[in-house]
Formats: C-alpha cells, structure tokens, sequence
C-alpha cells in the first residue's frame, strides 16, 4: 500500500516513480488510497503488515488485563455508652465513637492470568492505609515486625498450571476466606463487621492450589506460615482444606478446615531501629520455654443464597479450639450469624445481620462470656462508585463488658448508630 501510494503521489505531482516499480496503478489501489485518507498511518501499516511496529507492542501487551483500582472509605459513629477513649469494643474497624474517622484508603493493582489468550500468570498488590490497617495488620502478638509489612495487605503471583481443567497456584501473601465477610466494604452487605470476622485470621502467608474437580465443586488447599503470619514466628506451618460447592448458580457453600500452631516460640521484640545481634532489627533470637505445642482449629462453613433477584440470604457457622500446650485446658469459639439483603429500590436496600458468640476461656474477648449482636443497615447509591451506608447496632453480653463514661464501670450492651461513605473506581469488575 505504501508503494501504491507513493506512485499515486508522484503521478499526481508529475514526478517518475521509483526505480523497479510500475507507474501504472491499480483499480483496487484507489480504494485504498481513500481509506488510508481516512485512517492514521499506524493504523494503515498495522492493518497491511498484520502486526503493530516493531517496538510498540511491548506497552500494549503490559497494560492489556491490567487495572488500576481504588477505595476510599470513611464513617461517623456514635456510642450511647460515650465510653472512655471513644472506643467501641469488638468491632474490627468501626472503633472509634464520636470522630471523623478514614477506615481505609486502598489501592489494588492487579494482571489477573487469561488462559483464553494464552496467559497463565498473573499478580496482585493491594496498599492498604487507615484505621483499618490496625486492626488487619498491626498486631504485634502476631507479626514479628508488623511495621514492614502494614501497608500491604496482599501480595501474590499466580500461575495456572496445565493440568486437567487448571490448576491455579498462588504464592505470597492473600486475605483469607474463612468467614464469609471481606476486607473491602462496597462488597459487604453491612457496614460494621460480625464477631466472626474479627475473630477469624484476616490473611496468611504461603502458597495455595485450587483445582475444579468438577463444575460445582472446587477444592482449594493452602500451606502458610499460619494466621497473620507474614514471618513465621514458631517455624510450625498451618494447613487448610476449603472446600466451595455451587449446586446451583443461585447457591454457593463454603466448608473449611484450618489446623496448626499459632503460638511464639520466640520472645517478641518490637522493632528497636538497631539489631542487638547480627541480624534485622526486630527478628527475635530468644526462645520461649516450654516451647507452646498446642495446636488450633477452626471449622468454618457459610452458604449463600440468592433467593431472588433482590433477595440475598446467608448463614455461617463456626466452631474453633485452640490450646496453648498439647496438654492444657482448651479455649473454645463457636456460633453463627445469619444476614439478609433485599434492595427495595434500584438505588435502595435494607440488610440485616444477627450472630451469636460463645467464648469459653476467653479466646476471642479475653473473658468467658456469651456475645450476641444485632445490626440494621440502610444502603442509598448515590451514583456509580458512590455508596451511603446508615447503620444501627445494639452489642450486649451476659457479663459486663463494655466500656462506659465511668471509668472501671462496665455494662452489658452497647449500642451504636454510624454513617459510612465509600468511594471506588477503577477498572476491576465485581468483588474485589
């Protein structure tokens, strides 16, 4: 096409054309000379050449299933207890009464893996900042060094391998997916969080396989440091079998069991700046003794329905034990909670959300006691990307347990009223 329009050039101009080639133009030659007019030249050669040019392929493949995404979360919360400190207790990232408060700033980059056009790996990064990120990550009691790792709430690569319908693998670091609640509240159906979740590990540190064996049921297996573990702080590594089963595509059952160590073998030291040994700043080298090897366990399963439409049912179900030593007394958690979601309007819905907690031996609140919590949460989409969320909590307990404007006085129950807004866009589709 660029000869035959270079001798169309100079045939127009009066001028000889180049040496070998002919001054007689073709009929089909005319066509195309009208539709180079009104197409760019990059396009014209890579429609005659059958690829882009050399160099300007390398960017496109980089970006091609790449997307950039954001969320920008905050709330309002009032506690008619007006505690000490504006705390509410048990909650994973409403803590704060009467503030202000940012929740969570995050960013997700993500090269999710294509088989279709022939691309078996990928990665994922997610930044996560706000208060959020202290409840998720700053736990000295189970990050060696929790200040190095808090912004980055995953971090993984993945390759399908070619085995039977595909096998995926995942190594680095991944939010778990025991309890059915996420991190990222546009994909929630309340605002606040169950017990469950704050009680369950937010992530784990390893490797994962996930094979389909058939079209409803998948089996996924993991291998990691243990819970909130991005070092391992005992060398023990924990083990979970998820099992997900769709029998319908309105319907969806999660059955998992995790096992393993979660205690220190190592004395904490919190990042002092300089090593005292030849080592990072942070990493401990004194051993506990008697070294903890009692082991936890967790069954957790949940089911969702989507009875219709508009109507979104879920249970969960859990029952954990952990022992400090193989031969000492048990801590027990179990319980449930079950939620409802029905959007009355295109831009309206109502969801709901009662639970029940059983803490025997204090292992989630410190004090053996029955916790129970019910939670109404009004949901307005302003627009795409934009969602308001109006929310009314009642906690109580059989034993006194929530802080007051008394120092030292407790009460049973604490109620809560909080407004949230989130904020997202980018170019990841559905749940994040």
């Amino acid at each position: 096409m660029v000869a035959q329009l270079s001798k169309r050039v100079e045939s127009l101009e009066g001028r000889p054309t180049a040496k070998g080639a002919s001054a007689e133009i073709a009929p089909e030659s005319t066509t195309a000379f009208a539709e180079a007019e009104r197409q760019p030249v990059a396009q014209t050669v890579q429609s005659t050449s059958g690829a882009p040019p050399s160099g300007e392929h390398g960017a496109t493949d980089f970006l091609q299933g790449t997307t950039l995404n954001l969320m920008l979360d905050g709330y309002y919360g009032y506690n008619f207890n007006a505690p000490v400190g504006r705390v509410n207790l048990l909650r994973a990232y409403d803590v704060s009464s009467n503030s202000f408060s940012l929740n969570q700033a995050t960013v997700v980059l993500e090269r999710a893996p294509d088989v279709s056009v022939g691309r078996r790996f990928g990665a994922r990064v997610d930044l996560q900042y706000g208060q959020a990120t202290e409840t998720v990550q700053g736990s000295a009691s189970n990050e060696l060094r929790p200040q190095t790792y808090r912004p980055i709430f995953q971090a993984y690569g993945t390759y399908i391998a070619p085995v039977g319908s595909g096998l995926t693998i995942d190594f680095g670091k991944w939010a778990s997916s025991l309890g059915v609640e996420g991190n990222y509240n546009k994909d929630q159906i309340n605002y606040s969080r169950s017990y469950f979740f704050n009680f369950l590990p937010f992530y784990h540190m390893g490797i994962r396989a996930s094979y389909n064996l058939t079209s409803k049921v998948n089996l996924t297996y993991w291998l990691v440091n243990g819970a909130q573990q991005t070092e391992d702080f005992n060398g023990f590594k924990s083990q979970a079998f998820i099992f997900t089963l769709k029998p319908t595509s309105t319907v969806s059952w999660n059955v998992n069991y995790y096992f393993g160590q979660e205690q220190r073998d190592v004395v904490a030291v919190l990042n002092p700046g300089l090593p005292t040994e030849p080592t990072q700043p942070g990493l401990p080298t004194t051993p506990i003794t008697p070294t903890p090897n009692g082991r936890e366990h967790i069954f957790d399963s949940y089911l969702t329905w989507n009875a219709t439409p508009k109507l979104a049912l879920v249970g969960e179900a859990d029952y954990v034990v952990n022992r400090v030593f193989s031969n000492s007394a048990p801590g027990h958690v179990t319980g449930g909670a079950a939620y409802a979601r029905y959007q009355l309007r295109p831009k309206f819905a109502l969801a709901g959300r009662a639970e029940y907690l059983s803490d025997r031996g204090g292992l989630f609140s410190g004090t053996t006691q029955a916790l129970k919590e019910t939670t109404i949460t009004a949901e307005y989409k302003v627009t795409d990307g934009l969602i308001s969320r109006w929310e009314w909590r009642r906690d109580f307990s059989n034993q006194p347990f929530f802080l007051t404007s008394d120092p030292g006085l407790l009460k049973k129950e604490q109620n809560t009223a909080t407004v949230g807004l989130i904020w997202w866009w980018g170019g990841k589709q559905g749940s994040w």
